[in-house]
């Protein structure tokens, strides 16, 4: 049921050399980070609802680019009130005692026109690991939409300890895919 993090943003620290002016700020308003996972071999989707981003980039230097998402996990939309308060708990996210998910960047490489690979750590449940999302950037005016994902394993994480640790119930694949106004 949750995951996402991600992520993290996750990951939304691409950049393209069609539009000058840099970007410094994400429109949480108009963002998402989304999740989709197996559950008894069902596919689930779910969102979180708050997200906030530090941002520097300047399209003209993508490999200069910085990023911070931090996801509120409390915010958690997975479809059913019974499972985010399910999610919430110990065993999934204990978000209690870490309520939020963190994606900090390290490297932004061009791979193709407006098509980037974002390389960072992803913390959840103060486990780090790195991730490398696909990412793209398309100019919108003033403004650009990133677009992106990523997959993770929730077991580098410990989401979903105890009796939820089985992979035949929830898979341990989580996809992520986000998608941020930048400003």
């Amino acid at each position: 049921m949750k995951k996402a993090l991600f992520t993290v943003l996750f990951s939304s620290v691409v950049a393209s050399a069609a539009y000058a002016a840099p970007y410094t700020q994400i429109d949480s308003s108009k963002s998402r980070v989304e999740f989709g996972y197996r559950q008894m071999g069902v596919g689930m989707q779910g969102h979180f609802k708050r997200v906030q981003a530090q941002l520097q980039l300047d399209p003209a230097q993508p490999q200069s680019a910085k990023a911070q998402i931090d996801i509120d996990l409390n915010s958690i939309d997975t479809g059913s009130a019974e499972a985010n308060q399910e999610v919430a708990g110990k065993a999934w996210f204990d978000s209690k005692t870490y309520p939020t998910a963190r994606f900090i960047s390290k490297e932004v490489k061009a791979v193709g026109p407006q098509q980037y690979q974002v390389s960072g750590t992803l913390t959840i449940k103060g486990r780090s690991q790195p991730i490398v999302a696909a990412a793209s950037l398309t100019p919108q005016g003033n403004q650009a939409l990133i677009k992106g994902k990523f997959r993770f394993k929730r077991s580098d994480f410990a989401i979903g300890e105890g009796v939820w640790a089985n992979f035949d119930t929830v898979a341990n694949e989580i996809d992520v895919q986000f998608q941020f106004l930048a400003k």
